[in-house]
């Protein structure tokens, strides 16, 4: 089979990439990690403008969706992009929301993280223990094995990461309880594999943002009279770097389309490997320079390694797909 996407879905990606480009993203990025959230709220409100949120929940609720290719297309430009915040968590929220069929959680909540007025994060038993950007995001759901669904808040000091720009806490563990039962663990389940599924698309973003800054650097670089990209060495690193990113693409664009488990787990796994693989890379070629905090190229360089990791490392998402083959 092969997928091409359609001109309205190349059309949201454009517009996208437009957006993110005439941004001060890096800018946000670094004010992010720095505890000062006002640029990124105001591009998150620029972003919620595209619908980027709306693809997450249905259309009784102000939604467009749900619509996970569409939505994994815009992940893919927020990782590109290197953008800042609990995007994939709020996203994640508003699938759970919807899969809760709870009309008045939904009329609550959904509205606000569909239109970028409000954002979330949240914890799920299929998840880490930790809460990303607690301190910055409007609502914190935490989802126990149990089954209860509570909006909580979060418990001692934001614990940093190897991104300064995500930082996570710890849920108290208390917090009102929203909802409880089979219909919150099926729902959980569900906003589990749209995190992971948006989490390896923002991964192949940032692996291609690494690989393109590498060549424009490898272009520019000379050593002995020459480009660095004229050796040998040097092109099979990149293109090595580049059929890793392209491997996982399909394989991304497949579990949006099936949303099977064991689809989701073997694009988290191919996308979250290539784009740390794309880090190393960068960081290998840009030598000493590509240590510096200075150079925008570090923005994503410390992203790679923690979205490899997020809903679901490499351990954890080879487990599933497993599983997936077994069934």
């Amino acid at each position: 089979m092969r997928f091409l996407l359609t001109e309205e879905q190349a059309a949201f990606a454009r517009t996208l990439h437009g957006l993110l480009a005439a941004s001060e993203v890096p800018a946000a990025v670094r004010a992010w990690g720095a505890g000062d959230h006002a640029p990124g709220r105001a591009l998150w409100a620029r972003l919620a403008d595209t619908g980027l949120f709306a693809l997450a929940a249905d259309e009784a609720h102000d939604g467009v969706g749900p619509l996970p290719l569409e939505q994994a297309l815009g992940f893919v430009e927020l990782g590109r992009a290197a953008v800042p915040g609990p995007v994939v968590e709020t996203a994640a929220a508003a699938v759970l929301l919807t899969r809760l069929g709870d009309e008045t959680l939904a009329k609550r909540f959904l509205p606000g993280l569909v239109a970028g007025e409000s954002t979330a994060t949240l914890t799920l038993p299929a998840g880490g223990p930790y809460a990303l950007d607690a301190d910055a995001a409007t609502h914190l759901f935490t989802v126990s094995p149990a089954g209860e669904l509570r909006l909580s808040a979060a418990t001692g000091p934001q614990r940093a990461s190897t991104d300064p720009a995500r930082r996570l806490a710890l849920p108290d563990g208390g917090g009102e309880l929203l909802a409880a039962g089979p219909a919150v663990t099926a729902a959980a389940r569900a906003a589990g594999n749209w995190a992971r599924l948006l989490t390896a698309a923002q991964s192949l973003g940032v692996g291609e943002a690494l690989l393109a800054r590498t060549v424009e650097y490898a272009k520019r670089r000379t050593q002995f009279a020459a480009p660095i990209g004229s050796f040998q060495a040097v092109k099979h690193r990149l293109a090595d770097t580049l059929l890793g990113l392209e491997f996982a693409r399909p394989l991304l664009w497949a579990a949006a389309l099936s949303l099977e488990p064991g689809e989701i787990a073997a694009a988290k796994l191919t996308a979250g490997e290539a784009a740390y693989a794309a880090a190393m890379t960068a960081l290998q070629l840009h030598g000493a320079i590509g240590y510096t905090e200075e150079l925008d190229l570090s923005l994503w360089l410390r992203k790679a390694r923690p979205l490899r990791d997020a809903w679901g490392g490499p351990a954890q998402c080879r487990a599933a797909v497993l599983q997936g083959r077994t069934r």
